[in-house]
């Protein structure tokens, strides 16, 4: 058994919301069963270069993540730092990030290792960009509270349809098949890409209490990241049982400069890249993307 113990928001406020509104912050100790003996669970950036590195051609099928996680950066590299970050994905060698906040949000593509932003499709200013992510051809990015969701070329990033779902929109992932979506609650629904209609939930718990405040998801060789807002921890979920697997602590990758506030500088942005197995991670208005491996 894995001891882990961390800070999570577990309730919301009766106003709700993802960015605006404040969360009750609740210490909770969890075991989480491992059957990886050598899991680690020192955290470590020490080593860091601030330079690209090249992807292989091959694609590298990671090991499920369980237990606590240790952060091994390999490489910093510059991020705009007024980009309120709410979705975060590998699409074609680039990041397809997607922004939020009202009159602010767009849809981008990055190149990874200037931080060039190659293109950029902005929200109207009555809509509140969330999670994204991308089906063949196709982005899908959330709004927070308008119940809307926005279909868009991934190439050119130009939207080319819309549609409604109930609730708010927090996250968004692909696994293959299906989407997962998140929406501050405990609970993930699993969505069709194509009508975006409802196809189940599931109920996201932590050492068997249910987990609030999922933000940001990614999909990972039939795992579920996702950013615990209004904290620095990221979770591993088993979506078949919701059950949290894995924990990562990503506190020692808050950027000397980024303020030390969870509501408008939080830990946002978890994307893989299937070519080399690594993740990106970065946050709401951080100037650097890490570029990091997870064991």
């Amino acid at each position: 058994m894995v001891s882990v113990a961390f800070a999570l928001a577990l309730a919301a406020c009766s106003s709700g919301g993802g960015d605006g509104d404040r969360f009750v912050l609740t210490t909770v100790s969890a075991d989480i069963s491992s059957n990886d003996a050598s899991v680690s669970s020192t955290t470590s950036s020490s080593g860091v270069e601030d330079s690209g590195t090249e992807a292989s051609e091959v694609e590298a099928t990671p090991d499920p993540l369980v237990g606590e996680l240790t952060i091994t950066v390999v490489a910093v590299h510059p991020h705009d730092s007024d980009a309120f970050t709410q979705g975060l994905e590998v699409h074609d060698g680039r990041l397809l990030e997607g922004t939020g906040l009202y009159g602010e949000s767009d849809r981008r593509l990055v190149e990874i290792t200037s931080g060039a932003v190659q293109g950029l499709e902005a929200l109207n200013s009555g809509l509140f960009g969330e999670g994204l992510t991308v089906v063949g051809d196709e982005v899908l990015q959330l709004t927070l509270k308008a119940g809307v969701y926005i279909r868009a070329d991934a190439e050119t990033l130009t939207e080319t349809g819309r549609g409604l779902y109930d609730g708010e929109g927090w996250g968004l992932c692909f696994d293959g098949s299906r989407l997962v979506m998140s929406d501050g609650t405990p609970t993930l629904t699993f969505r069709d890409p194509e009508t975006f209609e409802g196809t189940g939930t599931i109920e996201v718990t932590l050492n068997g209490e249910p987990l609030a405040n999922l933000n940001e998801l990614e999909c990972v060789n039939g795992q579920v990241l996702a950013n615990v807002w209004l904290t620095e921890f990221v979770v591993v979920i088993d979506p078949a049982s919701g059950e949290v697997v894995a924990t990562l602590d990503a506190s020692s990758l808050r950027p000397d400069d980024a303020p030390f506030d969870n509501s408008r500088f939080a830990l946002n942005g978890i994307a893989h890249d299937p070519t080399t197995g690594r993740f990106y991670l970065t946050g709401k208005r951080w100037p650097v993307v890490y570029e990091v491996e997870l064991s």
